[in-house]
């Protein structure tokens, strides 16, 4: 019974960690994951170098094409996009 008692603090202790820094990471991995599955062409994005530009192309896999300026395309992995500064609506068809 007394090995019980001196367990009870680290279990306390693992589930306390668990609510406090392992579901709230998950949480936010899910949404940046559906955030960059929701990106369309024509929004604004930033990456976490700090890059703003616009996406040109949603490539198959993992890369996009964003438009930094007139004549500038660059390719982006989509996990590097840290934030969609602005949506473009879905065309009507």
């Amino acid at each position: 019974m007394e090995a019980l008692g001196q367990f009870i603090p680290l279990i306390l202790i693992f589930a306390i960690m668990y609510f406090l820094l392992i579901r709230p990471q998950q949480k936010k991995l899910k949404e940046h994951k559906a955030m960059v599955e929701a990106l369309r062409r024509g929004d604004q994005i930033v990456t976490q170098g700090g890059l703003i530009g616009k996406v040109a192309k949603v490539k198959d896999g993992d890369e996009v094409e964003v438009d930094l300026s007139e004549g500038v395309r660059v390719r982006v992995v989509k996990s590097t996009i840290a934030q969609v500064l602005s949506k473009t609506e879905p065309a009507e068809g």
